[in-house]
């Protein structure tokens, strides 16, 4: 006899079960037409067809089939008594979530493979903790924009959101991507790319903790996957050195600086000022007469408020301009840049990262021999001021240092005191 294409006229469903009827055609050897009824039976764990030639006993076979499959009390001959109750346990517990035990035993199969193991309720549990489902869309480079956005509205210091910008910028450029997706690896990676010196890279690095905190706290990332935390902490230990000026090369940089840059190198180097919070310093903040800079708490970088003592010579290079108003450096983080390469070139000496301010606290560290005064002073620890800046300079370069003032560089470093200090 010949087969001939099976149709369904029927399905009987009890529960979550579906069972097929198809009914077809076979010719006898006779060649006459005679009509059977199929049931699909799955309760073996294989599909097995049973035939009929009644409509209503394949009817009632195919309903006996499903309720054993749906009250997982089927036990094939196949099965086991155990494997049977087994069957019926993992029914019922599905029952309440209406998937079935094939669906269920098909995606615990794929998370087995994707995980390498069985780890289905950690995950679960995971993700569960960490509302993976509400992660809000943003690329890198919207979640950069959104944060200097926020530091703006903060009313955050001109020079911090340049710097921030700029950093985060490239990091952006480079990373066109969602910012859920970037992983520490990818963080580290980008930085060791950069062959950064030790001091930089931990300013980048910090600057995408900053980033990565931001999108924590916008529901951008996953609770606790900061990618930038999860770097290199970086130490400036080593090749991190203190650099200062000698006397010979604050003089030649004060003589070549542009006008209005004199005070702020006049300023940091002198009384010890940030540049950051030079930026920030006003005219009214310099008192002549009392003999004292405030540096209010908002304008510090330890929000705490200080007075720091215009020292002699200080006094001799800020005179002129006494009387002045608004602020002490008038332009922007871009071209305080720009002062300081013009003035570097000028007077033929290098440029050191923070210099000035190193320079203060290592020279008045060495003329007055008390660090907390200098602490005080600088806005820093004592602790701090005794590790890095103690012994750097001798009492005599001291000496020179503070007596450079503008009346001529004849009268204000002597040779004696400039070689001790190269």
């Amino acid at each position: 006899m010949k087969r001939t294409q099976r149709s369904k006229p029927g399905t009987v469903t009890v529960g979550n079960v579906k069972v097929q009827i198809y009914k077809r055609q076979r010719l006898t050897t006779t060649g006459k037409k005679r009509t059977i009824f199929e049931v699909a039976d799955y309760s073996s764990g294989v599909r097995r067809f049973r035939g009929f030639s009644d409509a209503g006993k394949a009817k009632r076979e195919a309903e006996k089939i499903a309720g054993q499959l749906a009250t997982g009390q089927t036990t094939a001959a196949t099965m086991t008594n155990s494997a049977a109750a087994s069957y019926g346990r993992a029914v019922e517990l599905l029952r309440p979530f209406n998937v079935s035990l094939e669906l269920a035993a098909a995606k615990y199969a794929k998370a087995f493979e994707i995980r390498g193991g069985d780890f289905v309720v950690e995950d679960a549990t995971f993700c569960a903790l960490h509302r993976a489902d509400k992660i809000t869309r943003r690329t890198v480079a919207e979640v950069v924009a959104e944060l200097i956005a926020a530091k703006e509205a903060r009313d955050k210091s001109t020079r911090y959101i340049a710097d921030l910008r700029a950093r985060l910028a490239r990091f952006a450029g480079d990373f066109a991507v969602d910012i859920s997706s970037v992983t520490g690896p990818d963080v580290q990676g980008w930085l060791d790319r950069l062959k950064l010196a030790p001091r930089t890279a931990r300013n980048f690095r910090a600057c995408l903790c900053t980033l990565f905190s931001f999108a924590e706290s916008r529901g951008y990332i996953l609770k606790g996957s900061n990618a930038a935390t999860d770097t290199e902490e970086i130490s400036t230990a080593d090749g991190g050195a203190i650099e200062i000026y000698t006397p010979a090369e604050m003089l030649a940089m004060l003589n070549a600086a542009p006008k209005d840059f004199a005070p702020v190198i006049a300023i940091g180097g002198f009384a010890g000022l940030r540049t950051a919070e030079i930026e920030r310093l006003d005219w009214r903040d310099i008192d002549l007469t009392s003999g004292f800079i405030t540096v209010a708490k908002e304008k510090a970088k330890t929000r705490s408020r200080r007075l720091v003592p215009i020292l002699p010579n200080l006094s001799a290079w800020l005179a002129p301009l006494a009387g002045q108003n608004g602020k002490v450096w008038k332009g922007t983080a871009n071209t305080i840049n720009d002062a300081r390469a013009e003035t570097a070139k000028a007077a033929k000496t290098p440029w050191k990262n923070n210099a000035l301010r190193h320079s203060f606290i290592s020279y008045r560290l060495a003329s007055i021999q008390d660090a907390a005064k200098v602490s005080l002073e600088a806005g820093n620890s004592p602790a701090m001021v005794f590790r890095h800046y103690r012994e750097l300079v001798k009492p005599t370069a001291a000496k020179a240092w503070f007596a450079i003032a503008p009346e001529g560089p004849a009268n204000i470093v002597s040779m004696t005191a400039t070689a001790a200090v190269k």
